[in-house]
């Protein structure tokens, strides 16, 4: 057990001592006591940088091991601090020591004063967070790389045994207590093995981590659980470093009125560059040939789940989890499931739009259209344009019958029924899976104040809770911030309607420079140009806006002071979602909507800032709401994949270059494999990832109706993502603490949230933006072959209008400019279908949600078996585990499963 001093260090912030004492819990390393002489032993490399580091008697000399050990060749290495110290370089002059700065000119004596007195800070803070690491029981060793000018020192942290079983108890870890069959959670596997197709997805992943029934770990009952007899394997690499990252985060370094805890705050004030677990190894095979199921985590990651030529197979699920732990697992799981649920959304799509490309022919509007000749005389689309035939908008009439068919209206209605399945699923798969990792019923602890907020809060008040005085912000002025906060969004999004105004405009000139050409060509396809131009300039402007509008929201998070890294994740969501969200799905809201409803009528036309309100083009809105999706949701993702290929590998070249010139000669030696993870990028977590995936599901979902070919497009990104996405983490980001949870938070409330306004929104695109219900209403009324549809929806001009008399323009209109009859029959079709297609579709959701429970049956039994395995491990009559394991098997290893926890897994199916 922890000595009192020891835990006051870790979690009292009243403690302020400097002095701990070194015969306690920390100085066990290995079972053998550390005398204080070699405690207070420091690295005399920089006497401004003194460190406590592990000390070797004379008898006792170091044995060189390459891996993720001391250089003992046993102590493994849990977690690295690095940090880097500028050389002091002098020259003399007149006698005295100027002391200079980078470019070798003497620095002013004010700021030289300075930066000494912020580098004896930081090295102060360094001493006392690692002097009170060892308190803690932590055991160290420090590597250091130099040249003339820098030192680079590598602090490496290992956590011994009792240190482990401590925290282990504390974090509530769960430990195994029988061995089950590895149970296999794909469903498309499952179906094909069913039907006796073969499966190329599937493939043999060597070391997949057993599966157990766990309960919380309890060091009183330690011989209950199984492999407790091997304190080397028993804790597995994640496990190591998540509690001594949990130790890291909880110790004090400063005063404790400034709240000065953890190393997050340490990272953030300079005093360590760099915090964090090293990888297992290298991820290249090796050149020699070596069984699968000898190779390290990493590789293994590599070779089955990085690689571009795995694009096809099943992702290892268990091992991402083993080695990068829940949180990033379960982002993989989700989109791995979301990309499978695409590809019958994209077949499906597929088939709609090649059987609007066959029945082409078959469009009788379009026919009259192009045959129509001088017979339909068009009123002009601008003050100084000229009348035009209908018969040039040939072309356009038949690419816009792709778009606007019966198939795509029954294909919105079927993506509509898709989104709300494929959650209901999800959180299916979901449950699975948390219980399958051990998180089911994982809650975070009470949350410790972030560091920023710690820094930053002007009192210290007790935490209701545990009754420790912790940083405090007052709730009213947070709130306060808050409301100004929501007042920059505001004003932000109004910047964004501006930026849309312009685009409108931008794309007005433009049309009404093509009218006044000479060209035929040009004058047929202006609108088609200048919506064209336009969207590509939206789709820069919409990059740039995002750019700039996030780091004005971390911004604006930072200084409403949240207290808890929960609060503030989710706050700095909410922010950017509602701005990307009006960013980028403002302009095809617009055209969806609101683009071709105020134009007017000759004589009256509407207008914005002395321009005439944009109409449809020749092809209808719905073709234009597609070339806009298009544009913007492929051209958004390819920017996005360059960008995630191409940043990462030059931010790794640079930290190289910088590494390599510090190493020097050393540089043509293999570095260590601490050397070698510093040179990779930080890890900047799955925010991005999840916000990309999330936008694109708003676009496949919102305006599927003008755009069959979404889900297919989505698609391709996604098989591209997924491994871009694991290359990134296993081969160039330094590995990421391991973070536990159970489902993919916040975003799941986003993703239904776009899902029930999809529903709406394809209502809305059907009934007034689609030509479905003008069109089945005419073949009710008159003609069910749509003879003479085209001359039906074309009004005359008014008398009054002389400058083109008798001219003819799109509209449910009377020679005055009434609405006539047919219009508000229309427009009681239109209302009616919406009501009816809302209603229908929220009543299948709402018994597709009753039906489908949210855990599997089978999953409910294992949950009942688990929870009484538990409760008959930790209690004090273990007759009935005895019985399940086979009474007098020996207890197995976390390896591996014993013939005992094999029949009882037998007896027990």
């Amino acid at each position: 057990m922890l000595r009192k001093g020891d835990r006051e260090v870790l979690l009292d912030l009243h403690s302020e001592s400097e002095a701990h004492t070194s015969d306690g819990y920390g100085s066990v390393h290995n079972g053998s006591y550390i005398p204080p002489r070699c405690l207070s032993a420091a690295a005399a490399d920089d006497d401004d940088d003194p460190i406590y580091m592990h000390c070797y008697t004379k008898s006792e000399q170091p044995v060189p091991h390459q891996g993720n050990y001391f250089r003992d060749g046993k102590t493994k290495i849990d977690f690295v601090l690095v940090w880097e110290i500028r050389s002091r370089r002098k020259r003399r002059g007149k006698g005295k020591s100027e002391v200079t700065g980078e470019e070798g000119d003497a620095a002013p004596p004010e700021e030289s004063s300075r930066s000494e007195r912020r580098k004896a800070q930081l090295a102060q803070w360094r001493e006392k967070f690692v002097h009170n690491l060892e308190s803690a029981g932590l055991v160290m060793e420090q590597e250091e790389t130099s040249n003339e000018k820098k030192t680079i020192h590598f602090l490496k942290l290992s956590a011994p045994w009792d240190v482990l079983v401590y925290y282990a108890e504390e974090l509530c870890l769960r430990a195994p207590l029988q061995a089950q069959q590895n149970l296999d959670l794909n469903t498309s596997a499952q179906v094909m093995e069913r039907l006796c197709i073969p499966n190329v997805m599937l493939e043999s992943v060597p070391n997949r981590p057993l599966d157990y029934y766990t309960c919380a770990f309890r060091k009183s009952k330690m011989n209950r659980f199984l492999g407790c007899d091997n304190h080397d394997t028993y804790f597995t690499n994640t496990q190591r470093h998540r509690v001594v990252y949990e130790i890291l985060a909880r110790t004090v370094y400063g005063k404790r009125k400034r709240a000065e805890v953890g190393v997050d705050r340490l990272v953030n004030e300079g005093v360590y560059t760099a915090a964090f677990p090293l990888h297992e190894g290298p991820f290249k095979l090796p050149k020699c040939e070596i069984r699968p199921d000898e190779l390290n985590q990493r590789q293994i990651l590599h070779h089955y789940w990085a690689c571009w030529c795995k694009w096809y197979k099943y992702q290892p699920l268990d091992h991402i989890r083993e080695y990068f732990g829940e949180k990033i697992a379960l982002y993989f799981a989700w989109l791995g499931f979301y990309t499978a649920w695409l590809l019958p959304a994209a077949v499906v799509g597929t088939l709609v739009f090649v059987s609007g490309v066959i029945s082409m022919g078959t469009n009788t509007p379009a026919k009259d259209i192009c045959t129509s000749g001088a017979t339909y005389l068009m009123c002009p689309l601008c003050n100084t344009c000229k009348a035009w035939n209908m018969s040039d908008i040939c072309t356009m009439a038949k690419l816009g019958y792709l778009f606007d068919h019966p198939g795509t209206v029954l294909f919105s209605v079927f993506m509509s029924f898709w989104a709300v399945t494929f959650l209901e699923y999800w959180k299916r798969k979901m449950a699975t899976l948390a219980h399958h990792w051990d998180c089911m019923d994982f809650h975070e602890e009470e949350e410790r104040p972030r560091p920023e907020f710690a820094a930053m809060a002007p009192t210290m008040e007790p935490n209701p809770v545990t009754g420790v005085k912790e940083p405090y912000f007052p709730e009213k002025t947070r709130l306060s911030r808050m409301f100004t906060g929501s007042m920059v969004i505001i004003m932000m999004l109004c910047v964004v309607m501006i930026f849309l105004v312009t685009v409108v405009m931008c794309r007005g000139i433009i049309s009404l420079m093509m009218f006044r050409t000479s060209s035929i060509i040009l004058r047929t396809e202006a609108g088609t140009i200048a919506n064209i131009s336009s969207i590509i300039v939206s789709l820069g402007l919409i990059l740039l806006m995002g750019r700039v509008y996030t780091a004005l929201a971390e911004q604006l998070t930072k200084w409403e002071m949240h207290r808890t890294q929960t609060q503030y994740d989710n706050a700095f969501i909410f922010k950017v979602f509602i701005f990307q969200f009006v960013n980028f799905y403002s302009s095809p809201f617009y055209v969806a909507f609101f683009k071709g409803r105020f134009v007017g009528y000759p004589t009256n036309y509407g207008t914005l800032f002395g321009m005439r309100n944009e109409d449809c083009g020749p092809g209808g809105c719905l073709i234009e709401l597609a070339e806009q999706l298009f544009i913007i949701m492929v051209g958004k993702q390819l920017i996005n994949n360059i960008q995630e290929f191409i940043i990462p590998k030059v931010k790794a070249w640079n930290q190289k270059r910088s590494l390599a010139k510090v190493m020097g000669n050393k540089a043509s030696h293999e570095p260590q494999r601490w050397e070698q993870d510093y040179q990779l990028v930080e890890c900047e977590g799955l925010f991005e990832e999840y916000l990309e995936m999330v936008l694109q599901f708003g676009f496949i979902t919102i305006f599927v109706a003008a755009f069959p070919l979404a889900p297919l497009f989505a698609l391709l990104n996604n098989w591209v993502e997924i491994r871009l996405d694991a290359h990134k983490f296993a081969c160039e980001y330094r590995r990421p603490v391991a973070e536990r949870a159970q489902n993919i938070g916040v975003w799941f409330n986003i993703l239904e949230a776009l899902s029930h306004l999809s529903v709406i929104a394809n209502a809305f695109l059907i009934a007034f933006t689609s030509d479905f219900l003008p069109r089945l209403l005419y073949q009710y009324r008159f003609d069910n072959d749509l003879n003479g549809y085209i001359n039906f929806t074309l009004a005359y001009a008014p008398l009054n209008y002389i400058e083109y008399p008798l001219c003819r323009y799109k509209a449910y209109r009377d020679n005055e400019g009434n609405y006539s009859l047919f219009y508000w029959e229309l427009l009681a079709v239109r209302l009616g279908f919406i009501i009816a297609f809302e209603h229908v579709v929220f009543f299948v959701l709402r018994a597709v949600d009753w039906i489908v429970p949210d855990i599997p049956a089978s999953l409910e039994l294992k949950i009942k078996r688990e929870r009484y395995l538990a409760k008959q491990a930790l209690a004090e009559n273990q007759e009935a585990l005895l019985v399940s394991r086979g009474q007098g098997a020996n207890p197995a290893s976390p390896g591996t499963s014993s013939p005992g926890s094999d029949a009882s897994f037998r007896n027990m199916s």
